[in-house]
């Protein structure tokens, strides 16, 4: 984005890849039809972005998720809004944007170099690359943009490896940490065996004060999926805190505790698996992790038994590798860049992305924030240049 940008304004642009081909993590993204943004107002947008809110009221006061949007619109991408609010290509492909974008570049003298990879600076301030043979080339461009990943899914390229580079320049960098991942919990073999790979759906889900309703998967080792991906920041910190962080389930989060209790006393010599099918749909994974989670004593009583269906504590004691992660937090703190995502330690150096110290979940806000870092950086690059 930020060479389409550099290059419309006449600049002379090279991106220097160091995989074999570009766009990797992007079609990655795309395999569940590329969630490009989401299209609910900025008032409810921008929390999406924690404590980096303020930085991205700025970044997308450049490039909103309207933008985004006509911007798809210009490559001959229609999108559209889901049902969740989610804003995707029509076509739900990752590669025909990848193509069309590609032939724009192509078109504005941009060069691609493939099989490059970024090593540093040399004595006189030109960037030093090792190229396909292994042999290191230099190159000495006006301005520099670094974007650069950060550690998860390093298959696709980002594998957190400049982070020594920088750190010897001086460069201020918070751990690389997984963010928008699994956590693990110690199932029973029962439960295990039984509901791994099985959908939790329609269960609210609070940690840390912040309350949503939506859906899970159990795995073998533990839970992933778009609501515990919503809440992974905070509950990942608690584990990085305590060693362990407590997840609370409400598995029947449209019906009142009161009416739940109603239902229950309503219970005759009906075994308590057919009490809870037949009263409540509560049934398959659901009940599962209710027998999982509460005690023989809680399970016996109505009132604390209502009480649990409400508010099912699950104790989670890890977090998935980084590298299996969505995405990943931690990086480049943004205190080290101005306004135009300058760094202020090597003027003409410009950052993006995500390996800056910034995170977001699932939904469309990932992908916009990077776009919209690609276009500021683009334009200061411009600025910079005149």
């Amino acid at each position: 984005m930020a060479a389409e940008v550099a290059a419309s304004a006449g600049l002379s642009v090279a991106v220097f890849d160091h995989t074999p081909s570009p766009a990797r993590k992007l079609l990655l993204a795309g395999r569940g039809g590329l969630n490009l943004t989401h299209s609910e107002p900025l008032d409810r947008f921008l929390p999406r972005y924690g404590a980096r809110e303020d930085r991205f009221r700025e970044l997308l006061a450049g490039f909103s998720p309207h933008d985004l949007r006509g911007w798809a619109a210009g490559l001959g991408i229609e999108t559209f809004v889901g049902s969740s609010g989610r804003v995707f290509p029509v076509q739900m492909k990752a590669s025909t944007l990848v193509r069309a974008w590609l032939r724009r570049l192509g078109g504005l003298g941009v060069t691609l170099h493939s099989r490059h990879r970024w090593t540093g600076w040399d004595a006189e301030g030109r960037l030093t690359l090792r190229d396909p043979t292994g042999t290191t080339v230099t190159a000495a461009p006006r301005a520099t943009l670094l974007a650069l990943g950060g550690a998860s899914w390093p298959r696709t390229g980002s594998d957190g490896g400049w982070t020594g580079i920088l750190a010897a320049q001086g460069v201020e960098i918070a751990p690389l940490l997984p963010s928008n991942m699994g956590f693990e919990v110690p199932w029973s073999d029962h439960l295990r065996e039984r509901f791994a790979g099985q959908p939790v759906k329609s269960v609210g889900l609070s940690a840390a004060g912040r309350r949503l309703k939506g859906e899970f998967v159990i795995t073998q080792t533990g839970i992933e999926g778009g609501a515990v991906y919503a809440l992974s920041a905070p509950l990942r910190d608690a584990i990085a805190a305590d060693g362990w962080a407590a997840l609370t389930l409400d598995l029947l989060p449209d019906m009142a505790e009161a009416e739940i209790l109603k239902r229950l006393r309503r219970r005759g010599a009906e075994s308590l698996a057919t009490l809870l099918k037949k009263s409540l749909s509560l049934s398959g994974p659901r009940a599962a992790l209710l027998r999982e989670f509460a005690s023989a004593a809680e399970l016996a009583d109505p009132v604390t038994l209502a009480r649990r269906i409400k508010a099912l504590p699950m104790v989670l004691t890890g977090t998935r590798p980084i590298d299996r992660a969505i995405s990943s937090a931690g990086g480049v703190a943004l205190s080290e860049l101005d306004g135009q995502l300058m760094l202020k330690r090597r003027p003409g150096v410009f950052l993006a992305g995500e390996m800056l110290d910034w995170e977001a979940p699932t939904g469309g806000y990932l992908l916009q924030g990077c776009f919209a870092m690609g276009v500021a950086a683009g334009r200061g690059m411009i600025g910079r240049l005149g």
